[in-house]
C-alpha cells in the first residue's frame, strides 16, 4: 500500500449517496467488509467563503458505509492531518467489542497525527439506519457519514417495492474555525457562535447566500416509494423536517422499527437518526419541484442559528428546475412545542412476534450511582501510555459478566497509546 502520506493522496471510491439497486436485504451468510478513511483537509467553499475543512477521502458529508447484519467490519483509519483524531460508530452496538467504540480517551486514545488504527467489530442483532462521526474535539461538524445497516429479512413496514433509498444528512456550516468556536465557548463558559448555516447534505441551498449552486436537488420518478434514511448530524440544534405537499411515514427511529404513522413533518434530535417513506403521489407542474427544508426546533433562551436550509424533491417529468424561496406550509414554526410533542408521543416500537418489545415490569431493586470524574498528573518521570488501567476498566457498564458473552474482549495490541 506504501507510505501514509501516499495512502492520503490516494482518491478511494466508496458507495454513492444515492443508494439505487444495493440489495436491501441478504440471506447470504456474514462477510468480512472492509472501507478505509483518510481524514485530511480539503478546500471547501460555501456561502462565498472558502476554507480548509477536515474530511474523510475529500468528500463532505463522509461516505456511506452500508454492510449487512451479521457482518464483521474493518475500518482503516489513516489520520492524514496534524493533530489527533477518532471515530465512533454512532449507534452501533459493540458487543464485547466496546474497544472499537471510538470516544478519544474512553474507549481509546487517539490515533496520532501521521498514525493509522484499523476499528475491528461485528454488526449483530440490528439493522437500519446510523451513523459515524469523529469524536474527538468538534471534528464531527465536517467529519460524519451514514452507517447503514441492511436485515437478514425482508423490511416489516412496505407492501411496496423500494425503488430507492436516499441518505439525507443535515449538518451546520460556520464561515470560521470549527476549533476557534469551541476554544472561545470553553474559554467564556457560555454557548457557542451559532453556526451560519444549516445544510442537507452538506449543501445550505438558495436561501443562503451566493448559495443558489450549492442545493440539494433528489430526483424521483411519480408512482413509487422511496425510503429516505434521515441523520441529524448537526452539532447542536433539533430540527423540523418537511417536504412540501407530500406526506411521511415513520418506520424506524435509531436503528428500531417503529409501529409506522404517518406525519407531515418530523422532528429530529442531534445525533438522532428516523427513516422514512416517501410515496411520490404529486403531479408536479412543468418546471415545479418541492422544496424539503430543515429550521430548528428551539425552546432555550440561549442564541441559536435561525435560520432555514432549503432542497428540493424533483420529479423527473419536471425538465426545467426553477427554485422557489418558498418554504413548505408543513413545515413548522420553531418554537411549535405542540407539533414536537404530539410527533414523540406517537412512536412506540413495533412490538411484532419477530420484533418483540420485551421491557421488564418488575423492579426487584433501586439503585442510585453518581459518577465523578478525575483528571491526575502523570508521575514525575514517567509516561502515561497505558490504555488497560483506565478508560472502559471504569465504566460500571462493561464489567465482565458470567461467561464468554458476558466478558469483554481484550483490547487490541495495536490499540493506540496516549
Amino acid at each position: 500500500m506504501g507510505s501514509l502520506s501516499q495512502q492520503c493522496g490516494m482518491l478511494l471510491i466508496f458507495i454513492s449517496i444515492f443508494l439505487a439497486g444495493f440489495v436491501s436485504f441478504s440471506f447470504a451468510s456474514p462477510v468480512i467488509k472492509r472501507f478505509e478513511f483518510n481524514v485530511e483537509w480539503k478546500k471547501v467553499r460555501r456561502l462565498g467563503h472558502t476554507k480548509q475543512l477536515l474530511t474523510v477521502n475529500g468528500q463532505y458529508p463522509g461516505p456511506t458505509i452500508a454492510v449487512h447484519e451479521g457482518d464483521t467490519v474493518r475500518i482503516k483509519v489513516n489520520n492524514c492531518m496534524n493533530e489527533n483524531t477518532t471515530i465512533h460508530w454512532h449507534g452501533v452496538k459493540q458487543l464485547r467489542t466496546g474497544w472499537a467504540d471510538g470516544p478519544a480517551y474512553i474507549t481509546q486514545c487517539p490515533i496520532r497525527a501521521g498514525e493509522s488504527y484499523t476499528y475491528k467489530f461485528s454488526v449483530n442483532d440490528q439493522r437500519g439506519t446510523l451513523w459515524w462521526h469523529a469524536h474527538y474535539s468538534w471534528q464531527r461538524a465536517s467529519v460524519h457519514g451514514a452507517f447503514i445497516i441492511y436485515p437478514r429479512m425482508p423490511y416489516p413496514f412496505s407492501s411496496s417495492p423500494i425503488e430507492a433509498e436516499i441518505p439525507i444528512l443535515f449538518g451546520e456550516w460556520w464561515n470560521g474555525d470549527v476549533e476557534e468556536v469551541e476554544n472561545e465557548m470553553l474559554k467564556h463558559g457560555g454557548g457557542p457562535n451559532v453556526s451560519d448555516a444549516y445544510t442537507i447534505n452538506g449543501l445550505p441551498g438558495p436561501l443562503y447566500p451566493s448559495s443558489t449552486k450549492d442545493t440539494f436537488i433528489s430526483t424521483v420518478e411519480r408512482g413509487k416509494t422511496y425510503l429516505l434514511r434521515v441523520i441529524n448530524a448537526a452539532l447542536n440544534n433539533e430540527l423540523f423536517f418537511a417536504i412540501a405537499n407530500h406526506t411521511l411515514t415513520v418506520v424506524e427511529v435509531d436503528a428500531a422499527y417503529t409501529k409506522p404513522f404517518n406525519t407531515t413533518a418530523i422532528m429530529i434530535a442531534p445525533g438522532q437518526t428516523t427513516t422514512l417513506l416517501l410515496n411520490t403521489d404529486q403531479v408536479p407542474e412543468h418546471s415545479q419541484m418541492f422544496p424539503m427544508a430543515i429550521t430548528p426546533y428551539v425552546t432555550s433562551i440561549f442564541p441559536f442559528n435561525n435560520s432555514t436550509s432549503i432542497g428540493f424533491l424533483r420529479y423527473n417529468s419536471t425538465k426545467i428546475k426553477k427554485f422557489s424561496s418558498k418554504l413548505p406550509e408543513n413545515l413548522p414554526e420553531m418554537k411549535d412545542t405542540a407539533f414536537a410533542t404530539a410527533f414523540l408521543n406517537k412512536l412506540r416500537s413495533l412490538g411484532s412476534p419477530m420484533y418483540p418489545c420485551n421491557v421488564p415490569k418488575t423492579v426487584h431493586k433501586r439503585v442510585v450511582i453518581t459518577i465523578s470524574l478525575n483528571l491526575q498528573d502523570c508521575p514525575s518521570g514517567k509516561s502515561c501510555q497505558g490504555h488497560t488501567s483506565w478508560g472502559l476498566a471504569m465504566g460500571l457498564i462493561v464489567r465482565n459478566g458470567v461467561g464468554e458473552s458476558k466478558s469483554l474482549l481484550p483490547p487490541p495490541k495495536d490499540l493506540p497509546l496516549c
